[in-house]
C-alpha cells in the first residue's frame, strides 16, 4: 500500500494542483463577497458554470468561422478569456443589482433564498438555451493543448512513477497564479482594493468616508465573477466535457475551500483551494487501496464535506481567519 501511494504521488501532485487552482478561483468569489456583504453567494458556481459555457460557445464560432485554423492557440485562449471574463463579470454585477441589492437590508436567511433562486435560474436557462442552439445540453470542450509530456520522476526517486502532465494542465495553472497574484496586488495595493477593505471592515464608516460602497460592491462582484468565468473557461480546456450542473458540485466544494481558508480571507481561499484539490486526488488515487477496494475513486468527493465537517466543528475560523469575539 505504502509503495503504491508513493509511486503515485508525483501524478497526484500534478492533477491535485490542477483542480486546487480551479477551486481556489471560484473560492475567492465566495470570500469576496463574504468578507463584504457577509452573503454566500450560492449562484457563483453557477457564474463559473456559465463562464464554461460561454468559452466553449466562443471556441465553437471561431472554429466555424476558420480563424481557430490560422490564429495561435494561445491567442485564441486569451481572446476568448478575455470576452468570456467581460460577460460573466456583468453578470456578475446584475445579479447583485436585481437580486441582492434590493434585499441588503433583509435578513440573510432570505437573500440566501434569493441566491438559490437565481442559481437554479442560471443553470435552466443555460441547459435551454443550449439545447435549443445544439439539441443537447452536454458540450464537449474545445481540443486544445492536448500535447502530453512525460516527467521522469523516476529519476528523482526511484520509487516515483513516471507522470504525465497535459499542456493544458501547465497553461491552467500558470493562469490560475497569474490571475491570484493579480487579485492580492489589486486588493493589497490599489486605492480600489483599500476601499474594497475598508467597506470589508465597516461599510458605515466607509460611507461617511466618501467612498461610493455600491460602486465598490459592484466592482467585488465584477471580479469575483469575471475570475469564475475565466476559470470556468480553463475547466472547459482542460477537463473537455461540460454541462449545466458542474457548477453546483464544484461551487459546493470551493465554497468549502473558502471556509477551509478562512472564509473572508482572500490568501486564505488560495491555499484552501489548492489544500482541497490536493487531498481530493490523493483520495481518488489511493482510496481504493488504502479501504481494500470497500470505497473506490468515487467516494473522493466525500473527503471534500468531511473537511468542511471537521473545520467548522474544530476550527470555524479557518486556516487564517481570525476568531472574533462576541461583544455584548
Amino acid at each position: 500500500m505504502i509503495e503504491h501511494i508513493i509511486s503515485t504521488l508525483p501524478q497526484v501532485l500534478i492533477d491535485g494542483l490542477a483542480l486546487g487552482a480551479v477551486y481556489a478561483i471560484i473560492a475567492l468569489g465566495y470570500t469576496m463577497v463574504y468578507g463584504i456583504l457577509e452573503l454566500i453567494n450560492f449562484a457563483h458556481g453557477e457564474i463559473f458554470m456559465t463562464g464554461a459555457f460561454i468559452g466553449t460557445a466562443l471556441f465553437i464560432t471561431l472554429s466555424g468561422l476558420g480563424f481557430l485554423a490560422v490564429m495561435p492557440a494561445l491567442l485564441a485562449l486569451l481572446l476568448v478569456l478575455i470576452v468570456t471574463s467581460i460577460l460573466t463579470g456583468f453578470l456578475g454585477v446584475g445579479i447583485e443589482r436585481v437580486a441582492y441589492r434590493p434585499l441588503r437590508k433583509a435578513p440573510k436567511l432570505i437573500t440566501l433564498i434569493s441566491a438559490i433562486g437565481v442559481s437554479f435560474l442560471l443553470q435552466d436557462l443555460v441547459r435551454f438555451i443550449t439545447e435549443l442552439k445544439k439539441g443537447n445540453y452536454i458540450l464537449t470542450g474545445p481540443s486544445l493543448f492536448t500535447e502530453q509530456i512525460s516527467i521522469k520522476a523516476s529519476s528523482i526517486l526511484s520509487s516515483f512513477a513516471d507522470a504525465q502532465i497535459k499542456s493544458s494542465t501547465i497553461i491552467l495553472v500558470v493562469t490560475a497564479i497569474v490571475m491570484m497574484i493579480g487579485l492580492d496586488y489589486f486588493v493589497n495595493r490599489t486605492k480600489w482594493g483599500m476601499a474594497m477593505r475598508a467597506v470589508a471592515q465597516d461599510r458605515d464608516t466607509a460611507s461617511l468616508m466618501s467612498i461610493n460602497v455600491n460602486k465598490v460592491i459592484s466592482l467585488t462582484f465584477f471580479l469575483g465573477s469575471a475570475l469564475g468565468g475565466a476559470t470556468g473557461v480553463l475547466f472547459a480546456v482542460q477537463y473537455g466535457t461540460i454541462d449545466p450542473y458542474i457548477g453546483f458540485i464544484l461551487g459546493l466544494k470551493a465554497f468549502t475551500a473558502a471556509v477551509l481558508g478562512g472564509i473572508g480571507n482572500i490568501r486564505g481561499a488560495m491555499v484552501g483551494g489548492l489544500v482541497l484539490g490536493l487531498i481530493e486526488m490523493f483520495a481518488a488515487a489511493n482510496l481504493s487501496v488504502i479501504t481494500s477496494n470497500v470505497f473506490t475513486a468515487e467516494y473522493k468527493d466525500v473527503f471534500a464535506f468531511i473537511i468542511l465537517i471537521i473545520v467548522l466543528i474544530y476550527k470555524p475560523e479557518g486556516i487564517f481567519g481570525k476568531a472574533v469575539a462576541e461583544k455584548v
